[in-house]
């Protein structure tokens, strides 16, 4: 009986034209999904930016509610010049007894988090008397704090205006 379909000599292997289409897929699909690494990276590090600012600006006034607490309760007396705002970071780690208002020092954070884009340095810090975008620190309370990376966020912002 004759055979209707010719079979290959070689089923087996593959001929050079089919490895180099094979590899040439493989080569565009890398390089649509690079970029797309890229920027989920970015994201993931934009939400952890976010995540810490949040974190330490909730400290920050969680801080000031409970020093107008004390001195409305009378536990602490309020000098003129204070603004109840933490002179450092450090202060929302080592926490506040507030004058017997806690039974225990208050801490408010457990560790200060980190600046994704920039991890080496330490958080810009704005006090009290600092203009709203200012970039340099009193020195006699922190108000506010962000980021001193250089890097533009994918939606155009600086981070250092989050």
């Amino acid at each position: 009986m004759r055979r209707m379909f010719s079979v290959a000599r070689n089923p087996a292997g593959m001929t050079l034209i089919e490895v180099v289409i094979t590899v040439a897929i493989v080569g565009i699909l890398a390089s649509a999904v690079l970029p797309l690494a890229e920027v989920t990276i970015k994201r993931t590090q934009e939400m952890e930016l976010r995540r810490s600012l949040r974190e330490l600006r909730s400290a920050i006034d969680q801080y000031k509610a409970d020093f107008d607490k004390a001195v409305l309760d009378k536990h602490i007396v309020s000098d003129t010049d204070q603004t109840g705002y933490p002179l450092n970071l450090e202060e929302l780690v080592t926490g506040k007894n507030w004058g017997g208002l806690y039974a225990f020092p208050r801490k408010y954070l457990r560790r200060i988090p980190r600046d994704p884009f920039n991890p080496e340095e330490e958080w810009g810090m704005r006090g009290y008397r600092d203009a709203p975008d200012s970039p340099s620190w009193d020195g006699k309370d922190v108000y506010d704090v962000y980021s001193r990376s250089d890097q533009t966020a994918l939606d155009g912002t600086a981070y250092s205006s989050w």
